[in-house]
């Protein structure tokens, strides 16, 4: 095929056409091109949508759009338990979970564990008052672990291995 064939040159039309409809890519640099595309008046200091924010209300405002602030609400608040219930009471015990707004808190006693059950309506108080993202509706007071006899799939309800003794 010669230059001067129609089909050898129908190609550099096509080319010559796309290149008056969409410009010359590599006569322009990619600073020319961001500037091209650039809205007048977007560029002034301070002007709309450009006021400076800082740190924790750009994070604040990420966490809240992702849906985080729940899981951060909890987790601050498994954090700072010492904080919430006082040093000696943090002491004695340890928020294990939060499920379904339960909180559950494992105690070192039993003792200690109807003393917190007392304490149950100010805890949930303070909960609320600094964590009410978190959604805890309830506390769970839990007792050392004692050994069960009941285990397995296969465990029947009733009085346990007590009736077969004597």
């Amino acid at each position: 095929m010669s230059p001067t064939d129609p089909g050898s040159s129908e190609h550099i039309a096509v080319f010559q056409r796309f290149r008056e409809i969409f410009g010359n890519r590599a006569a322009t640099s990619s600073d020319a091109r961001k500037r091209a595309k650039r809205e007048p008046g977007a560029t002034t200091p301070f002007g709309a949508g450009r006021e400076p924010h800082g740190l924790g209300d750009v994070v604040d405002a990420l966490t809240a759009r992702l849906g985080w602030n729940s899981s951060l609400a909890r987790s601050e608040l498994i954090d700072s338990w010492a904080e919430l219930v006082g040093e000696e009471t943090a002491g004695h015990s340890t928020p294990v979970g939060i499920e379904g707004g339960l909180l559950t808190v494992s105690c070192d006693s039993t003792a200690w564990a109807t003393q917190l059950r007392l304490m149950r309506s100010q805890i949930l108080t303070r909960i609320a008052q600094r964590y009410p993202d978190a959604g805890i509706e309830t506390l769970r007071f839990d007792g050392p672990g004692v050994p069960s006899w009941k285990k397995g799939p296969r465990s029947v309800p009733g009085r346990g291995p007590r009736d077969t003794y004597g």
